[in-house]
């Protein structure tokens, strides 16, 4: 191997080393491939990423390693592929900081997945993000405003408001947003 000028090490959890990977490698070549970096990946999931002389621009470390904690915190190769895009941005919160057991853990993780997962795909819908709860995290995956609402709606909801009250927040800003958008039009 050459020498590498810049090095980047991420740790993801075991059982998503091979959604990285993907069937035959196509995952891993297609971030290294998009990027101009390379991929190093062990069996305890520290995944190394290398620049190359091939770095596609200055940020490619920077955004191998967003793609590789966005599928390590369970996010699909595809939805992850998205970073890839300078608009958009994986935000993870960890959950942990506001449950003081274990059981408040699942509880938390409970009301953000929703019964049925209504809650989550809610919240998905209408801000245009992709959420994933993974082990102790919620991770929301999109453009950037989207992404910042995302995070208020679920940490009100990590602090105990009511769901009702975390949808009209989200409806108010939609609102809002849709107002803006008629107003670049008029």
């Amino acid at each position: 191997m050459q020498d590498y000028e810049n090095v980047e090490v991420v740790k993801i959890p075991k059982d998503r080393t091979g959604v990285l990977i993907g069937k035959s490698g196509d995952t891993k070549n297609k971030i290294e491939e998009a990027l101009g970096i390379e991929i190093e990946i062990d069996e305890e999931g520290e995944i190394t990423i290398y620049s190359t002389d091939k770095q596609v621009d200055a940020l490619s470390l920077w955004k191998a390693r967003d793609i590789v904690k966005a599928i390590g915190r369970g996010f699909s190769p595809e939805k992850a592929l998205k970073l890839l895009s300078d608009s958009y941005m994986c935000e993870i919160i960890d959950i942990s900081e506001y449950a003081n057991s274990e059981k408040a853990l699942l509880r938390l993780k409970g009301r953000i997945i929703g019964s049925g997962g209504k809650s989550r795909r809610y919240v998905e819908e209408l801000t245009g993000t992709y959420i994933s709860v993974y082990g102790k995290t919620v991770s929301i995956l999109g453009e950037f405003e989207q992404v910042q609402i995302s995070k208020d709606a679920i940490e009100m909801i990590l602090k105990g408001t009511s769901h009702a009250k975390m949808y009209k927040f989200l409806e108010r800003h939609r609102q809002s947003v849709k107002r803006r958008e008629l107003e670049l039009w008029k």
